[in-house]
C-alpha cells in the first residue's frame, strides 16, 4: 500500500480511537461525580443458574446513557452525525456488557482484569458493525483495537495504583 493510502487510511482510524475512548471513559468519569446516584444496573440484578449475576453490579443504565451520549456528541462534531455516534456508543457499551457476562460465567470478581477480554469486544463491535460508515478497512480496525488495548491497559494500571 502507498504511503499515502495509509495517511488516508489514518484520519477515521484516529476518530474512531477517540469514539472508543469516550464510550469507555464517559461512564467511568460519570460514576466517580455521581458515585452511587441513578447507578441501576443493566441486568436488574438477574442471577443466572450458575449462581452468578449476568453482568454485574458495574455495568449500569447510567453508563450506557453516558457512554452512548458521549460518543453521539463527539461524533456529530467530526461529522458522522450523532446517531452513528449514539449507535456507535450503544455498540461499544453492548461489547463491554458480553465481555463482562463471559467473566460472570468465568467466576471472575467484578472489576478483575481479563485482558482481551475486558478490551476487545468493546471496541471490535463497533469498529466491525459500523465499518462502511466510519470509512475503516480491516487494516484500520486491527490497528484501532491494537491502540484501544494498549491505552486501556495503561489506563488501567494507572486507576488501579
Amino acid at each position: 500500500m502507498a504511503r499515502w493510502d495509509r495517511m488516508a487510511e489514518l484520519h477515521p482510524a484516529l476518530e474512531t480511537l477517540l469514539l472508543v475512548i469516550m464510550a469507555n471513559l464517559a461512564p467511568w468519569v460519570l460514576a466517580r461525580l455521581l458515585r452511587g446516584r441513578w447507578a441501576a444496573p443493566l441486568d436488574g440484578g438477574l442471577v443466572l443458574a450458575d449462581g452468578e449475576r449476568l453482568l454485574g453490579a458495574h455495568k449500569t443504565w447510567r453508563g450506557a446513557i453516558a457512554g452512548s451520549a458521549a460518543c453521539a456528541a463527539v461524533a456529530a462534531t467530526l461529522g458522522y452525525g450523532w446517531r452513528l455516534g449514539a449507535l456507535f456508543g450503544l455498540l461499544a457499551l453492548t461489547g463491554d456488557a458480553l465481555s463482562s457476562c463471559v467473566k460472570r460465567r468465568l467466576r471472575r470478581r467484578p472489576g478483575t482484569e481479563v485482558p482481551g477480554l475486558d478490551q476487545l469486544p468493546e471496541v471490535l463491535l463497533p469498529c466491525v458493525v459500523l465499518a462502511r460508515p466510519l470509512g475503516l478497512s480491516l487494516g484500520a480496525i486491527a490497528a484501532v483495537a491494537a491502540a484501544f488495548y494498549v491505552l486501556n491497559v495503561a489506563a488501567t494500571g494507572i486507576r488501579q495504583s
